[in-house]
């Protein structure tokens, strides 16, 4: 049976179940605590996760990985620290945006922030410099534990290859195909993202290698 043939909530399911016999949980995100978490989740932009890591680990090995030093730390400093993630300068300004904004509305306590309601707190990321959808929704999922799905360029490609986006340019429209399709789960939500990044960086990638892809039997393209 086809993905033509099923409703959009079944192919879905079918795609998870799919994707997770194949891979496993993926326990995502590799973070020991929420900020982490919202660190990595700018960092990533634009860089592969092993440099990201190694930046993270650099900012362990100063000290430097907490909401209070973060702020405290010169922008060169934290610049050089954060380097292997690439566009350094960037991000560095990225952090410092993220770190003042806590330390000002917040008193630098990540809890308190947390407080907000999904909606409103989503809103207070995206005001912040170098928050874009995907970030802001990457912290709400994986560092806040709200559930809201994820979409970033391997979820476009694979649904697209699958038939499934219904407006490519629109980050709600897709976003709102996961959301009304599935059981409002923080944790399904979760595994289901991490696991679309793992079949694209795996298997469907720009030019896939199609014959070994566990989606084959759904897919068209």
């Amino acid at each position: 049976m086809g993905i033509e043939d099923k409703d959009t909530a079944a192919a879905l399911i079918d795609i998870y179940n799919r994707l997770f016999a194949t891979y496993g949980p993926q326990h995502w995100w590799p973070a020991d605590e929420p900020f982490e978490v919202i660190v990595g989740a700018i960092l990533t932009q634009s860089a592969a996760w092993t440099n990201v890591a190694q930046a993270i680990s650099n900012l362990k090995a100063a000290n430097a990985l907490t909401p209070a030093t973060l702020h405290d730390l010169p922008l060169e400093r934290l610049a050089h620290l954060i380097r292997p993630s690439g566009y350094y300068n960037a991000k560095a300004l990225k952090l410092k945006a993220f770190a003042d904004r806590l330390h000002s509305r917040y008193d630098g306590d990540l809890g308190r922030l947390f407080t907000l309601d999904t909606a409103t707190l989503r809103q207070e990321l995206l005001s912040i410099h170098g928050v874009g959808e995907e970030t802001a929704d990457s912290i709400l999922l994986y560092a806040a534990r709200r559930p809201v799905f994820v979409i970033d360029a391997y979820t476009r490609r694979i649904t697209s290859r699958l038939g499934l986006d219904t407006d490519k340019d629109s980050y709600g429209a897709l976003q709102a195909l996961f959301a009304q399709n599935l059981p409002q789960d923080e944790g399904l939500f979760n595994e289901y993202h991490a696991l679309l990044v793992c079949h694209g960086k795996e298997v469907c990638r720009k030019v896939p290698p199609c014959t070994p892809c566990c989606l084959r039997a759904l897919c068209p393209y």
